[in-house]
């Protein structure tokens, strides 16, 4: 299974740059923990090390019909594709010491199927009541009457914004733009006090 498996339709909105997200650039990440697909907690304030935070939507399931009208809302459509190109790409992420986690408002059992159903070697994490919005002001949208998340990606480094991504178009070139920026800006050595 490859990212080429679930193409993106052609001529799709562009999202435009609203601004929505700008104020994350070398923000610190709240103490929030949400719950991951394996069934652990994390606090996003505590993760150590550099991690990639992708911020998406939601993903679809075989057999289940998209909200009517997904595929004309700017940046909506192409979770399954980003997260793919995460997975496709996890072994160069893990050469340079980054870990990964998609981050969703669907709840855990729904991510879990998607996790397991796309061979995703890394977990999700669920923020199904969006206090990740509130916490950092996170850009959403409703749709069906559902609140989702604005897609972004979020590169942290010990709970800290170090890159934002926003908005990302197209989505399953995202983790080709973060590993592009990742070996253009390689973590600094940790030094030895004295």
């Amino acid at each position: 299974m490859s990212m080429n498996d679930f193409p993106l339709p052609k001529h799709l909105p562009p999202p435009v740059d609203d601004g929505a997200a700008a104020h994350l650039a070398g923000s610190r990440l709240p103490e929030l923990t949400l719950t991951a697909t394996d069934g652990t907690s994390l606090d996003l304030a505590q993760a150590p090390g550099r991690w990639v935070l992708y911020v998406y939507p939601m993903t679809g399931r075989p057999g289940v019909a998209l909200p009517d009208g997904w595929d004309a809302i700017p940046g909506a459509r192409g979770c399954t594709p980003q997260s793919c190109g995460f997975r496709d790409h996890f072994a160069e992420l893990q050469a340079l010491d980054t870990g990964v986690f998609g981050l969703s408002a669907q709840d855990s059992d729904y991510q879990r199927e998607a996790r397991d159903r796309l061979h995703l070697p890394f977990e999700l994490l669920s923020d199904s009541g969006l206090r990740l919005k509130s916490a950092l002001r996170l850009p959403t949208f409703r749709v069906a009457g559902t609140e989702l998340y604005r897609r972004l990606t979020l590169v942290v480094d010990d709970g800290r914004v170090a890159k934002l991504f926003y908005p990302v178009f197209p989505p399953d070139r995202n983790a080709d733009e973060v590993l592009a920026w990742l070996r253009a800006n390689p973590r600094p050595a940790p030094t030895l006090s004295s």
